[in-house]
């Protein structure tokens, strides 16, 4: 018993720590300076960094980490063509990102597991959205979260046309898998992007979930949305299919980046899909692979 509360009272400690630390101003610095042109001082956190974190630089376009004259040009390189072959079967939908499931399964009503004994609501995670919060409800979810070393860019996992884009701010609280743990509501409260799509099985939603030192959300239809990391909840919407400026994206394309490291959240409506049963906490992922199997009607009955 001592030993548990000890445990609980090192979380508590933790947990405030992350409170009390600066984390907007640490990721406007650092985020300034990986922007930064500084030569020998890029070079050096660059190699130190690839170094540290074990990068594996065969798969980028650009392997040779002499080129990079900026941190940010190393940290989203994007991949060689043809690295990641996207899963051709249309009735399979594709990973979104290299990382590893953090959690997935079943929206319990509203309800999101983020981790053993934590939970979040769907109303929490959709900023108080009641209509996506009821199309959503009982549907799937899957979190994938982008360690340090990983390409850090953001593809999809299907066709889908953009309806609507959320900003919410929020917090920038670490999304590592020990934060994750201990942290209740983290996704719910720190900054991200929401994506809204229309497909085939149904919306779609894909969320870019803001972090510690992430120094930029961007999405490629309209560039960086942070920083400036604002203050209230901004709403965005966008054609029809088949309107003029409808923006319409292929399962596999690039969809958004990450500046340093963050989470993919991805929600489903219910009876629409079946994730792949290769798939489970910690899996690792690979874009392109499979992610999820369009449900049929014998599926459900």
């Amino acid at each position: 018993m001592i030993f548990i509360n000890e445990v609980h009272l090192l979380d508590s400690i933790k947990i405030k720590l992350q409170s009390w630390c600066p984390k907007r101003l640490l990721t406007r610095l650092i985020g300034w300076g990986a922007d930064k042109q500084a030569g020998w001082l890029t070079q050096l956190a660059v190699k130190t960094f690839a170094h540290y974190y074990h990068v594996e630089m065969q798969s980028a376009k650009n392997p040779n980490l002499a080129s990079y004259i900026t941190f940010n040009d190393f940290f989203d390189r994007p991949f060689r063509t043809g690295i990641r072959p996207i899963i051709k079967d249309t009735n399979w939908l594709a990973l979104p990102a290299d990382g590893i499931i953090s959690q997935l399964g079943r929206i319990c009503d509203n309800q999101i597991v983020q981790a053993k004994g934590h939970n979040y609501s769907l109303e929490g995670l959709l900023a108080g959205n009641s209509i996506l919060v009821e199309l959503f409800r009982n549907g799937l979810f899957a979190v994938t979260y982008l360690a340090p070393y990983n390409y850090h860019r953001v593809h999809m996992p299907c066709d889908g046309v953009l309806t609507n884009m959320i900003y919410v701010p929020g917090d920038l609280f670490s999304v590592n898998p020990y934060t994750v743990a201990i942290m209740p509501n983290l996704f719910a409260r720190n900054e991200r992007v929401i994506c809204v799509f229309n497909t085939a099985i149904g919306p779609m939603i894909q969320i870019l979930v803001g972090a510690t030192i992430v120094g930029s959300l961007e999405v490629v239809w309209a560039g960086t949305i942070t920083p400036p990391h604002k203050g209230i909840i901004q709403h965005w919407t966008y054609p029809d299919a088949g309107e003029e400026r409808a923006i319409i994206l292929k399962k596999g394309v690039e969809m958004g980046r990450f500046k340093l490291g963050s989470t993919v959240i991805n929600l489903f409506i219910a009876g629409s899909v079946k994730f792949s049963p290769l798939l489970n906490e910690r899996s690792p992922t690979r874009i392109g692979e499979a992610f999820a199997v369009i449900q049929t009607a014998s599926d459900i009955f």
